[in-house]
């Protein structure tokens, strides 16, 4: 409670009770009751590391070198205290194996810490990666989702042994105990060097139950796409009176949080999305529009990032008019928009409602976080709340909506399966759904009519 409340009010959270680095496992099950805990050896691993960073660092007696889930998962407020470890550590160190990315609850972990460094990165407009993986057993690359694939990460350094047999082929042999040393020191050295660069900000906690895996869902397809559309204009066609600092040469550097915000939020958008194990593209409203063909299935799920201000040009707004009218559920409206730009709050309620009546449809569609989004997204931290649900939503549609066929050489009597980034592999089965259908708490099938909640996606902390 009081790291909770410390961070909520504002303050800053003493050293003592950050943990330096989270160690993210996948708990092994015993093979019997009452047998050997295979989890030992992890515990081994991490007081080791501990150790280290300890001799490496000045943190003071008492400091939390590192933090581990001791199976405490099924205790009284496990999410509380994981949220917590999660949103104070310095550092995130999975342990890979093919155990790690099957796992649901690991891959939540690594989602929540990486929104941190995504954050950051956004404020700042700097690289801020903080995950520091190590192999528990080595993981053929063809295995890695996107989150861990996309990591610059060098493992030959730690030894040629380490990279053959992994920590856990390390630890269990005796003949291996030089190499398990060098290779555990190697690690907290690169654990200290990287929570010393990059000095990650501490956050408020998420809570852990209800945010989505970085591994997508289990059985996903690994190459899942999805476009992000930015509807906006370049500082060199602002309406007049309009400041030309949100803007820049093109739509993609439209960053309407400045100044708080210094990246733009096309970029920023693309990085949640891959949070999400997507490979995402990006691209200009401008440079698309006319060649949307609304007769041929979709190809991919979209998101569009519309700014208000485009209304006021009126070729944009009748080319957004004419988006409106064809019939395209899959792709999902987001509407950023920044309180503390005195000029857009001047003018929010005219605006608001000029891009109403220009996209009836879009603005209207969709879950009630899907509607809120398109109301307004207040702040870049309410933006990485609301735009996974925003994700699965527009995923959930375009798998109702994409072309099916039959599989080589079936008969018509077999259900016809998706081919495709969206697709299922292996023998003919119902599309499998992006995300489980109580992500973030809804169960709605992405076009619930029933449901009214229209208000602004805010942060009332914010």
């Amino acid at each position: 409670m009081f790291l909770r409340s410390h961070l909520r009010d504002g303050g800053r959270v003493p050293a003592s009770v950050q943990p330096y680095f989270f160690l993210s496992y996948a708990h092994t099950p015993r093979f019997g009751a009452g047998g050997p805990d295979p989890d030992m050896w992890v515990e081994r691993l991490f007081r080791d590391l501990c150790s280290h960073v300890m001799a490496l660092t000045d943190l003071p007696a008492g400091a939390e070198a590192g933090f581990m889930d001791r199976e405490i998962r099924s205790g009284e407020g496990w999410s509380e205290r994981l949220g917590a470890a999660l949103a104070t550590c310095r550092v995130f160190v999975p342990l890979f194996s093919p155990r790690y990315f099957a796992s649901e609850m690991c891959g939540k972990e690594w989602y929540a810490f990486a929104q941190r460094a995504i954050h950051q990165g956004a404020l700042s407009n700097q690289p801020a990666e903080a995950i520091v993986p190590a192999l528990w057993v080595p993981v053929p690359p063809s295995q890695l989702p996107g989150p861990a694939e996309r990591l610059q990460f060098n493992h030959n350094t730690f030894g040629e042994r380490y990279v053959t047999d992994g920590l856990y082929g390390l630890i269990k042999l005796r003949g291996y105990a030089e190499q398990y040393e060098r290779a555990v020191y190697e690690l907290a050295k690169r654990i200290v060097r990287v929570a010393e660069t990059v000095r990650l900000e501490p956050v408020r906690p998420l809570d852990y139950r209800g945010v989505p895996s970085a591994f997508g869902p289990t059985g996903s397809s690994p190459a899942r796409t999805l476009h992000v559309t930015v509807a906006a204009a370049s500082r060199h066609d602002l309406p007049d009176g309009r400041s030309p600092e949100y803007y820049g040469d093109n739509a993609l550097e439209w960053n309407p949080y400045h100044p708080v915000a210094q990246r733009p939020i096309a970029y920023v958008a693309e990085d949640l999305v891959k949070n999400l194990n997507y490979q995402t593209s990006i691209g200009s409203f401008d440079d698309e529009a006319g060649h949307y063909d609304s007769k041929q299935p979709p190809t991919r799920p979209e998101i569009l990032i519309v700014d208000r201000w485009v209304v006021e040009d009126e070729h944009r707004r009748q080319r957004l008019a004419a988006f409106d009218q064809e019939s395209r559920p899959w792709v999902n409206v987001v509407v950023p928009w920044n309180r503390y730009d005195h000029q857009s709050r001047a003018k929010e309620i005219e605006l608001a409602q000029r891009l109403e009546e220009t996209l009836p449809v879009k603005m209207g569609q969709g879950r009630a976080a899907c509607r809120a989004a398109a109301n307004g997204v207040a702040n870049m931290e309410t933006l990485g709340q609301i735009l996974p649900q925003v994700v699965e939503a527009a995923a959930q549609q375009f798998l109702r909506h994409a072309q099916v066929y039959l599989p080589a050489g079936s008969t018509h009597t077999e259900r016809p399966r998706l081919l495709g980034p969206m697709g299922m592999s292996g023998p003919p089965a119902p599309p499998r759904a992006p995300f489980p259908p109580d992500t973030f708490g809804g169960q709605n099938d992405g076009n619930d009519s029933n449901d009214t909640d229209r208000g602004d996606a805010d942060d009332s902390e914010s």
